[in-house]
């Protein structure tokens, strides 16, 4: 360590632009960037402590020091490693060995992120929480919400993902989970592990972190659920849609003020309906899911859904904008085979005139791309009325459409996102519904950032043309 050694830090940044006299800024280094090339843009944005690549002795070392020594006139913290990537998980697992509050993972092939913010929100009547920001679930990710948790936090949830084995267990070993969710295995990083189950032994590797005394929720009905169990020593409690389980949502509708659902089970007790203000029998099942950690652990079932109405739709997850009389449900964030499924689903329950889907790949599938792809394009075919492809990746489930029947007149492959947007423009009109949805790697938040303009746009400019024919005709005799 180089200067001083008891500075007093509030956050964690690896990203110079963003640090701050209160950030360590960590150099972190990939295959395209070297973290320490930044560190003097880290001190030119506030940060005061470093934490760089490489070891005294070297010359590049040696130089960037005194680089930082001269450039914040010796007033800065810089410690050296061999890895800051493994620095900053050593940070993490000191940190959380300090936390005494219940700490909860969540994984599963999808809704992570949704069932993270939900079971937040939710727990945050009875108690203060720190959670993941946005997707914070990898090595990166995770570390940084642990770090950066507040002093009054009380309970963290953090969100763990995976692409690759190893990868969920790597993470428990720096959380040390207390308590867990599964949200449920399905086809997702195929091409990372290699099948569905690959992928259930992988995120199994959550419950088996739990210890004795903890809660560890899984899915009642999906096909691992017992294979899950079994590595676990908490108590497993379940969720679903069906009886049986736990937390039950059943029987949920849409509506103009979200969805609604039926829940019971034994931790619910008497049967109620309740509403959220999210779309999708998957928010449903999100609920239950963090229904039932919560209950688990303890809390007051009526302190617990006086944060249903609360909840907000995580951005580019099934959010739904209006504009133009236009509604578009910007679904862009992520998607695999059942995501995309449940988003079909969603679509399908909305009153509209025309159902348009926008579909780009789904990525990481692997060796059973295409199939999916074709499995995707054949059920899009039964449920809607328009569909735009966007892309080579998803181009057989253009085919899959074409071949099922799907009227050609309807069906549209566009190369990139200015020609299907251009082409949506020209398709969609006031009483539509257009879900938007791919894989992240597609960028497809800018198809609904474009349409969302264009119809607002369009919307407003008619609004002028109308008061101005009516001011015009004011003025006739």
């Amino acid at each position: 360590m180089l200067g001083s050694s008891d500075r007093a830090l509030a956050r964690v940044g690896t990203d110079s632009r963003t640090t701050t006299g209160e950030d360590l800024f960590v150099a972190l280094s990939g295959e395209r960037y070297d973290g320490n090339l930044f560190a003097l843009d880290a001190l030119a944005h506030g940060a005061r402590a470093l934490l760089l690549r490489g070891r005294l002795g070297e010359t590049a070392t040696e130089q960037l020091v005194a680089d930082v020594r001269r450039a914040s006139d010796g007033d800065v913290s810089v410690a050296l490693v061999a890895d800051p990537l493994e620095a900053l998980a050593d940070l993490a697992a000191w940190r959380r060995a300090r936390f005494t509050g219940p700490v909860i993972g969540v994984t599963g092939s999808s809704g992570k992120t949704s069932t993270k913010e939900t079971l937040a929100t939710l727990l945050g009547r009875v108690l203060t929480v720190a959670k993941s920001p946005a997707s914070f679930n990898n090595a990166i990710g995770v570390p940084r919400t642990i770090l950066d948790a507040a002093p009054d936090a009380r309970a963290l949830v953090l969100e763990l993902g995976t692409n690759a084995p190893g990868e969920i267990e790597g993470l428990c070993r720096i959380a040390r989970p207390t308590d867990g969710i599964v949200t449920g295995i399905g086809r997702a990083h195929l091409a990372g592990l290699g099948s569905e189950e690959g992928i259930a032994r992988e995120k199994g590797a959550l419950p088996a972190a739990l210890a004795l005394g903890g809660v560890c929720v899984l899915p009642h009905d999906d096909r691992f659920r017992d294979a899950m169990a079994v590595r676990t020593a908490a108590r497993v409690v379940t969720f679903g849609e069906r009886d049986g389980a736990d937390v039950v949502a059943a029987g949920a509708w849409l509506h103009q003020e979200g969805t609604s659902f039926l829940l019971r089970g034994p931790l619910i007790g008497a049967e109620r309906q309740v509403t959220v203000p999210l779309l999708g029998a998957h928010a449903a099942r999100n609920v239950a899911a963090a229904l039932a950690l919560a209950l688990a652990l303890g809390h007051p079932l009526e302190r617990l859904l006086t944060g249903l109405p609360l909840l907000q739709p995580v951005r580019g997850r099934m959010q739904r904008l209006v504009a133009g009389g236009v509604t578009f449900l910007d679904d862009s964030y992520n998607a695999n085979p059942d995501s995309m499924r449940a988003g079909l689903a969603v679509l399908a329950g909305l009153p509209a005139q025309k159902r348009v889907f926008v579909l780009g790949g789904m990525h990481e599938l692997g060796a059973s791309s295409e199939r999916l792809h074709r499995e995707l394009g054949e059920l899009a075919a039964r449920s809607v009325d328009v569909i735009v492809v966007i892309g080579e990746l998803a181009r057989p489930a253009a085919e899959a459409a074409r071949d099922a029947g799907f009227d050609p007149a309807r069906l549209h492959m566009a190369a990139d996102i200015d020609e299907a947007v251009g082409a949506l423009i020209a398709l969609v009109a006031p009483g539509d519904v257009v879900l938007v949805k791919a894989s992240r790697a597609a960028r497809l938040e800018r198809v609904a950032e474009a349409l969302l303009g264009a119809f607002s746009g369009a919307a407003r400019a008619a609004s002028s043309m109308t008061r101005s024919a009516t001011a015009t005709g004011a003025e006739r005799p």
